[in-house]
């Protein structure tokens, strides 16, 4: 089962050198209307059965417990990075345009770092790391804008979204409320490529035509995709939640953690930003 986040749907988690299993590409969950194992043969996996391991667990299997930490220290990470870039970036007046320089910069930067991070075979710590602190930038530079231009209760109001729409898909994904399954995989897949076209063709068009594009971004469209936005980021967090699991059931190594901690970042960013313009918009049609 593939994710819509970009590091666990390039590669997802693999198998190490021992043949202890770990999270692949060609992970099949139903076929022929019936739950398959591809990893059977890995005696370190939990027996789906009986919920025990088939064998005693090696000291490198992957837990809950590492992908909490891991996700602890790059949201830490973030949430640190991006108050320093609030108290020492300033986006009054005479300090807007450095501010927001460096923001892009940051955002451009996390992006390279999650790119290469992407295209690693393995996790490397200092990668993501370094990804969640230059995200931590951009979006305390954004946060803080929006928050002295638009409504100085927005930011808290986004962030406590964030945290609401995590616990929801979390209790929902807990009591079997969403199945993960190929076809949601495949819905939620060909909604996100349509929305991010339809992003980006508002984009080229506010550039090149003025104003707000096609109005994506504005009164009721804007609300409305909006909603889509944290309804797709949702989803996001469904898939990952998933691939966590199986990865934890199957015996992923313990460094596979690192990916999904940086997956799931990503999938929280995407949330907060969207949180952030919807609550944006709407403060301004108050």
């Amino acid at each position: 089962m593939r994710s819509s986040n970009p590091v666990f749907s390039r590669r997802g988690f693999s198998r190490d050198n021992g043949g202890r299993a770990g999270f692949d590409a060609q992970h099949q969950h139903q076929q022929a209307g019936a739950a398959t194992n591809p990893y059977a043969t890995n005696p370190y996996a939990t027996d789906p059965a009986t919920g025990m391991p088939q064998a005693p667990a090696r000291a490198n299997a992957m837990t809950i417990d590492d992908v909490v930490s891991r996700t602890a220290m790059t949201l830490g990470t973030v949430i640190v990075t991006a108050t320093l870039a609030w108290v020492l970036l300033p986006v009054d007046p005479a300090n807007l345009g450095k501010s927001y320089g460096i923001g892009i910069g940051a955002a451009l930067v996390a992006f390279v770092l999650a790119m290469v991070q992407s295209f690693k075979r393995t996790a490397v710590p200092a990668l993501i790391i370094g990804y969640a602190a230059f995200e931590g930038v951009f979006l305390g530079v954004i946060s803080a804008a929006v928050s002295t231009y638009l409504s100085p209760g927005v930011v808290i109001q986004a962030v406590m979204g964030t945290m609401c729409v995590f616990a929801a898909v979390l209790f929902a994904y807990k009591m079997r409320w969403i199945r993960v399954n190929r076809r949601f995989t495949g819905f939620v897949m060909a909604a996100a490529m349509g929305f991010m076209l339809l992003m980006v063709a508002n984009l080229l068009f506010s550039v090149f035509g003025g104003g707000d594009g096609l109005g994506f971004r504005s009164g009721g469209l804007g609300i409305l995709f909006g909603v889509i936005g944290v309804i797709l980021g949702a989803c996001f967090l469904a898939l990952d939640f998933k691939q966590v699991e199986d990865g934890v059931t199957y015996g992923a190594p313990r460094e596979e953690a690192w990916l999904a901690a940086f997956g799931l970042t990503m999938t929280l960013v995407w949330i907060y930003l969207e949180m952030l313009r919807l609550f944006s918009i709407l403060s301004g049609d108050d």
